[in-house]
């Protein structure tokens, strides 16, 4: 089994190593040294299953010290995924925010990084081990230094393997992964979470999945769902007579209506209403997890934002260092003021307080210890800090930041939204 997981790994990776965009962005040698440390690693994992080792998890306190060190692989990763950021999605950004949607070219690009493949587990194809919610924030971030709105459009597929495979059922599982991994690409399944009604809570559902011998009827609303309108399937969050529940849904079902829901940012994700009225859903499609744990799942999808502020507002930081290390004002650079250092100053602090909270609720999700807590801490963190950062980024650049000639009116759009987003992506 551990020689096929391997396999399939490496096919991935030298589908990617052929493909031609990686000699353009200079990453040839990066990916010959994870092919390299992916086999290695590889053949490790097999030796030691081998040997049927069993070890005791080592017990760690919830309130103790984490470890910031990325592993090799994440590390490369990482630097795979910037480098695409930079020179793929940071050009294509202002193009894809006018015409509110993902060139059919990038997505082509982006399908031959593999991201769904992170998503599934071993036994049905993927790479997707025991722990992956750290890595999924950071394929996240590194995305999102390109563009935050490109990198949530892109990020679909991956979040609904994701839900797949923490939330299903080992049946359902072994139905629905594969397709994520096929050689015709994964598909498009968009996240139904977030709900329009004054003061919604998504903890508190207004759409209801009423049981109707082996069927349920779906009727309710849903708002602001990342590619909403090319999904063909949809992850619909109901509330049913025994709690809230998933429920996988055809996009073109009878009673399902869909339309654009342009935005103030996120515009490249073409964001969408949907209205369910009494959509019949088989009772098989209700994504069976033997403990289903609702709040989680939120909180998972919150987290997934906060990954996606770090990069834009990473982003942010970069640039601003730069405009203000160059431009001039009364013979010097505007850097040497210090309202302008300060401010700067200011992003930098917050953004290391953002991401320590963000990375300390996925080390203790991907433990499998309680991180109510700290992804809520972590949401509301960054959802106040990043729009502080968008509002700085775009002061920093004085008259140049309203114009469309620099990225920042489009990082404070985007950033505004993490305030907002409910469900749409998932870690």
């Amino acid at each position: 089994m551990t020689t096929d997981v391997q396999g399939r790994a490496l096919a991935v990776l030298n589908r990617v190593a052929q493909a031609d965009w990686p000699d353009r962005l200079k990453l040839r040698k990066p990916f010959e040294k994870l092919l390299y440390t992916g086999s290695r690693t590889g053949f490790r994992m097999a030796s030691q299953r081998a040997a049927k080792q069993t070890k005791t998890p080592r017990k760690v306190d919830p309130d103790g010290l984490f470890d910031l060190t990325l592993s090799d692989e994440q590390q490369m990763l990482v630097d795979m995924l910037e480098g695409f950021a930079a020179e793929v999605l940071r050009p294509a950004a202002h193009d894809a925010d006018a015409d509110a949607g993902v060139p059919a070219e990038l997505l082509n690009q982006a399908l031959e990084l593999g991201l769904a493949y992170y998503g599934v587990s071993e036994v049905h194809g993927g790479m997707a081990g025991e722990r992956t919610v750290l890595t999924n924030a950071l394929i996240a971030e590194a995305l999102a230094r390109g563009d935050l709105s490109l990198a949530a459009a892109l990020l679909v597929p991956l979040s609904a393997a994701n839900c797949i495979r923490r939330w299903a059922s080992p049946q359902q599982q072994a139905q629905w992964l594969p397709a994520f991994v096929g050689e015709d690409g994964p598909p498009l399944i968009g996240l139904a979470v977030g709900e329009p009604q004054l003061l919604a809570d998504p903890a508190q559902l207004k759409t209801q999945a009423r049981k109707r011998g082996r069927h349920y009827l779906l009727s309710g609303e849903k708002c602001l769902v990342v590619r909403g309108l090319d999904a063909s399937q949809l992850l619909v969050a109901a509330q049913t007579a025994d709690g809230p529940a998933l429920f996988l849904v055809d996009a073109a079902a009878k009673g399902v209506e869909r339309r654009p829901e342009p935005a103030m940012g996120l515009k490249a994700a073409g964001t969408a209403r949907i209205r369910l009225k009494g959509v019949k859903v088989d009772a098989g499609r209700r994504l069976a997890a033997e403990k289903f744990d609702y709040q989680a799942f939120l909180d998972l999808s919150g987290l997934a934002w906060c990954a996606l502020a770090l990069g834009t507002a990473q982003a942010a930081l970069d640039y601003v260092i730069g405009y203000c290390n160059e431009r001039e004002a009364f013979g010097e650079p505007i850097s040497h003021r210090q309202g302008v250092a300060f401010m700067v100053a200011d992003i930098a602090i917050e953004l290391d307080a953002m991401r320590l909270m963000t990375w300390r609720a996925c080390a203790l999700a991907e433990r499998g210890q309680p991180f109510h807590r700290e992804a809520y801490l972590a949401r509301l963190l960054c959802a106040e800090k990043a729009m502080k950062i968008g509002t700085d980024a775009v002061q920093l650049l004085g008259g140049h930041g309203f114009t469309k000639e620099h990225p920042a009116e489009r990082w404070y759009r985007d950033l505004r939204a993490l305030a907002v987003m409910a469900g749409g992506l998932h870690l």
